[in-house]
């Protein structure tokens, strides 16, 4: 659904504000900065306010408020920063940008290497909402795998594989996990290292259980931003960035792991579709549908077996919404 006007313009007026009391506290902290530190590089671990948390290359934590007119930084921003004294610091520049994640044109995270969707054997998976996730992750250009979790419930995975074979045919990964009797968990942490990660799902999956599995000191570390940030527990419902003990980083927020689907347009939906990109103007018609016209490339793959009929159903269902 599009924005009202009214809509739009409250959201400017709300970014606005917020940049005006991001430029306020800036000055505030170049008014103390005296010293000549030499600039260095880091990562916007958590944003609180109007100040953000950087870890510099050697761990250390600092303080930071942004100079003004650079725009507002969010979990995942490398940054160019300086030393203000002590744990003090200010931000100078936001690098460019590998990717974005956002949601209800709200900035979330950036430079993310790998989104994961979590889905269970209970409750049990739906191909049309895996389907609309990985449309999100295709149209925002970020990698995106499968975990599926739960394979304890099962008596035989022979089905299971059957049914996911469709997205390891095109290229996805697929990991059946039980976090419960902690099944198969060592490959995917394989899979997490050197990664800047995130997991999607519903509610009920285990996400929240395979991320306290990844990371058993998670609480300890939260505390340990809020310290830092002294902003209590109200860090905790913000986006931070943790680092996993056996590898890697996850980019945590209560936001990201119920992402909420937006509505797509007929062209997002086609290219979310991974297995039809390479056959996009390659129709007779330069505006084919892939649904009922002659010479469709899409359904000559799909009468080949090229294109699983699952997908296509999919296809058809989301393009009549």
């Amino acid at each position: 659904m599009s924005l009202t006007r009214r809509q739009k313009w409250r959201i400017e007026k709300v970014q606005s504000e917020r940049i005006a009391r991001a430029n306020k506290a800036a000055i505030e902290t170049e008014k103390n900065f005296r010293n000549k530190e030499v600039s260095q590089k880091g990562r916007v671990i958590t944003r609180y306010g109007q100040r953000q948390l950087v870890e510099s290359s050697t761990g250390k934590l600092f303080q930071c408020t942004g100079r003004q007119n650079i725009g507002l930084s969010v979990a995942g921003d490398e940054v160019i920063f300086q030393s203000a004294g002590g744990i003090e610091g200010i931000v100078t520049a936001i690098l460019p940008r590998e990717n974005e994640l956002s949601q209800k044109n709200k900035l979330i995270a950036t430079n993310i290497d790998q989104l994961w969707l979590v889905v269970a054997t209970e409750p049990h998976y739906q191909f049309e909402l895996i389907d609309r996730y990985l449309i999100l992750a295709e149209n925002s250009n970020l990698p995106i795998n499968i975990i599926v979790n739960k394979i304890e419930l099962l008596n035989e995975l022979d089905q299971l594989s059957q049914d996911f074979s469709l997205y390891q045919n095109i290229n996805y990964q697929v990991h059946f996990i039980s976090i419960k009797k902690r099944l198969n968990l060592d490959s995917l942490k394989n899979q997490l290292t050197d990664k800047t990660n995130i997991f999607l799902g519903q509610s009920g999956v285990g996400k929240s259980s395979l991320i306290n599995t990844l990371i058993p000191d998670l609480g300890l570390r939260v505390n340990e931003i809020s310290a830092k940030s002294k902003r209590g527990k109200h860090t905790t419902t913000n986006t931070s960035i943790y680092h996993i003990p056996s590898g890697g980083d996850l980019i945590d927020s209560p936001g990201i792991r119920e992402f909420q689907l937006d509505d797509f347009d007929a062209k997002q939906i086609l290219n979310g579709f991974r297995e039809f990109k390479e056959l996009i103007g390659k129709c007779r018609f330069r505006n084919c549908q892939h649904i009922n016209e002659p010479d469709c490339e899409v359904k000559v793959a799909l009468d080949s077996g090229d294109i699983h009929p699952s997908r296509y159903k999919n296809y058809l269902n989301l393009l009549s919404e």
